[in-house]
């Protein structure tokens, strides 16, 4: 085999939540774009079908599965749902998250519950229901999306609630990769920096004195540049990787 060959995800079956737009979606594109079978999942059904559309577009069938994953229901069925449609699940990639920004004092309970229900226990819902199809049928690949609001207090907007719910999923990831070791199932996570998406409104001139002037590259990241490391997590290129938070900000940490 050769190093390229340890990339191919030919054959794989692939999960990614959360779909359907950002980093989701160029992570869902990438992963088929390298062999695999993939299936998004979101909320929104007009913007999975969206995306189903533009998967076709680019040669590619992905299929679309409707799922509110705060709903502990909906992440068994989403999951099932994903078995049946792929054959099986090799991979999971939890990337449906929140944030609000929005000084300590400002948050509001439901503001605080909204980000943990989604980026916290959502995700670890998703990791028990994928691991358990996994444990069972010889492991697999789970990959967290972390944020380097976990390593750093971001500025000048303030969101506590995000930074905290982000340091949650890396630790999370550790723990989960300790204990699923054995089971051949590893767990990473990856820490983006600064990416131009919706969530992050990397344009907005007030913005642009912290988050680009302050990264040693002196420019954010597009999502297609991030998902080539999703490819990499997923593949046997990282056989030997887990419990590890990769980090993706062009230096913004480094400081």
């Amino acid at each position: 085999m050769s190093v390229l060959d340890k990339f191919s995800l030919d054959g794989r079956r692939i999960l990614v939540t959360g779909g359907n737009q950002g980093m989701g979606k160029a992570f869902a594109f990438a992963l088929a774009d390298a062999g695999a079978r993939v299936a998004i999942s979101g909320r929104n059904h007009e913007r999975n079908e969206a995306t189903v559309r533009d998967a076709a577009d680019a040669g590619h069938h992905i299929t679309a599965i409707d799922a509110d994953i705060t709903d502990d229901a909906a992440v068994m069925t989403m999951t099932a749902d994903a078995v049946d449609a792929l054959g099986g699940l090799d991979v999971l990639v939890n990337n449906a998250g929140v944030c609000y920004h929005a000084p300590a004092f400002d948050v509001t309970d439901e503001q605080w519950d909204g980000v943990f229900d989604l980026n916290v226990r959502a995700l670890w819902k998703c990791c028990r229901a994928a691991g358990s199809h996994m444990k069972d049928n010889g492991g697999g690949s789970i990959i967290n999306i972390g944020s380097i609001s976990a390593i750093i207090v971001n500025r000048p907007q303030m969101q506590p609630a995000y930074n905290a719910s982000k340091a949650a999923v890396h630790q999370l990831t550790k723990s989960l990769a300790a204990e699923w070791a054995p089971f051949n199932i590893r767990v990473n996570a990856f820490a983006p920096g600064y990416v131009k998406t919706d969530m992050a409104p990397v344009d907005r001139p007030e913005f642009r004195r912290y988050w680009i002037d302050d990264v040693p590259m002196q420019r954010y990241a597009t999502p297609e540049e991030i998902a080539p490391s999703v490819v990499y997590l997923a593949s046997d290129a990282s056989s030997f990787m887990t419990g590890s938070t990769l980090v993706i900000d062009g230096g913004y940490t480094l400081w």
